[in-house]
């Protein structure tokens, strides 16, 4: 059974940098698409950024060019580098993982949504004060 642990949450201010990371257990990471999802209050949850076992990464266009998947997921462990943060940038983050089959090439669009992972962490929390 894989378990991941999100952790890095916390208070920053606006324009300020955080970075999380979501390390995982009960399997080594292979053939895999790794993705952050954050879900603020009242709102629906969303993708933020996703990175398969090649090394590709995709972002939300919230998101592109302030937060990184780093490429390599060293030690079982994913990050997220989160740079520029804004109040809207204010949720609850989750990492999420989804294993395919050996050698698979992912189309990492079709992994925007949440129900294409079967592995879910349990969240860590970002606050961003003005």
């Amino acid at each position: 059974q894989v378990q991941l642990v999100e952790s890095g949450g916390g208070l920053v201010q606006s324009g300020g940098s955080l970075r999380l990371s979501c390390a995982a257990s009960g399997r080594t990471l292979s053939n895999y698409v790794m993705a952050w999802f954050r879900q603020a209050p009242g709102k629906e949850r969303e993708f933020v950024a996703a990175i398969d076992w090649k090394g590709s990464t995709i972002y939300a266009d919230s998101v592109k060019g302030r937060f990184t998947i780093p490429g390599d997921i060293a030690k079982n462990t994913m990050y997220l580098q989160m740079n520029s943060l804004k109040a809207e940038d204010m949720a609850v983050y989750y990492c999420a993982a989804h294993f395919g089959p050996p050698g698979t090439n992912y189309m990492l669009n079709n992994y925007r949504a949440g129900d294409q992972y079967a592995y879910w962490g349990q969240g860590t929390q970002i606050t961003v004060s003005t």
